[in-house]
């Protein structure tokens, strides 16, 4: 589209319900992995263009399992959109991580079960480099935007996403924390790495709700504690949002552009027709030679 997104923004529909966004648009997109979570809305914030897409749909339907995360990567990258915040609630697995704190991890962990965690397949094979899951330009230029906003913001830390819809159990608690990982939530995999895969930027922000269920004083994690953190925080994020677009520059200048540069397998004249078509958005650049 003319005039594309300089920033996309999945996560909970208020954080697109706020005053400093203006001329809005909803596009309604099809895609060839079905429907994304919501029509896309599109925005103004001051006069750069801004994407938002709510997750688990208007008024939170969906659950972490049941999202179409391929639809939702898929229509952004065919508006344009070059970078994404994931904006999400997670449980701190570490002391000094508390809630009400803000965390923008630097690794993932995937420990889903049930999701569809790839573009590729289908006569097309492709392994991208995820060794560092998240864009670290991105990244820093949010950790900046939210420090403005007086938060106390925490940049570094391994996430892991579980299959959810339930909370963790004290023993899975305990493990995950042995394991060195420091926040836990449902969302971020493998929305980070379809992002990788479209070669688009994407960078994770997490609330932090609650200590999950491993602090023996402190209260089990309920979703009463989750919304009620995630209000208190809306604000917050909602600035960092006006910050961050404020200094992304038009265009990217880091690898995530080129994920897939030598990362496509599957000979040429092996690609069905149909499959190439489905992916051609980003992958034709790589084939038409």
């Amino acid at each position: 589209m003319a005039n594309a997104p300089v920033l996309a923004v999945i996560g909970g529909s208020g954080l697109y319900e706020f005053s400093a966004l203006t001329d809005t648009e909803t596009y309604d997109v099809d895609t060839p992995f079905g429907k994304p979570s919501t029509p896309v809305v599109i925005g103004k914030i001051g006069d750069k263009t801004v994407a938002f897409l709510a997750r688990h749909g208007i008024g939170h339907h969906i659950l972490p399992t049941e999202i179409n995360n391929r639809a939702n990567i898929y229509a952004l990258k065919s508006l344009g959109v070059k970078r994404i915040l994931g904006v999400s609630a997670c449980g701190s697995l570490r002391l000094d991580y508390a809630p009400g704190e803000i965390i923008l991890p630097d690794q993932l962990i995937d420990f889903t079960r049930q999701r569809a965690n790839s573009f590729f397949g289908e006569g097309l094979v492709a392994h991208i480099g995820s060794a560092d899951p998240f864009c670290s330009d991105l990244s820093a230029m949010a950790f900046q935007a939210l420090n403005q906003t007086g938060a106390t913001v925490h940049r570094g830390g391994t996430l892991i996403t579980i299959e959810g819809p339930r909370f963790s159990t004290k023993g899975e608690s305990h493990l995950f924390r042995s394991w060195g990982i420091s926040i836990i939530g449902m969302t971020t995999s493998p929305e980070a790495f379809l992002a990788r895969e479209a070669e688009m930027c994407y960078s994770a922000v997490a609330h932090v709700t609650d200590y999950d269920v491993w602090h023996s004083s402190e209260e089990p994690v309920s979703v009463e504690m989750v919304i009620r953190t995630l209000q208190q925080n809306t604000h917050l994020i909602q600035d960092a949002i006006v910050g961050l677009v404020k200094s992304l520059p038009a265009e990217t200048h880091c690898d995530c552009e080129h994920a897939l540069e030598k990362a496509i397998l599957t000979r040429k004249d092996r690609i069905p027709a149909e499959t190439r078509q489905k992916l051609g958005l980003w992958v034709e650049k790589y084939l038409a030679s």
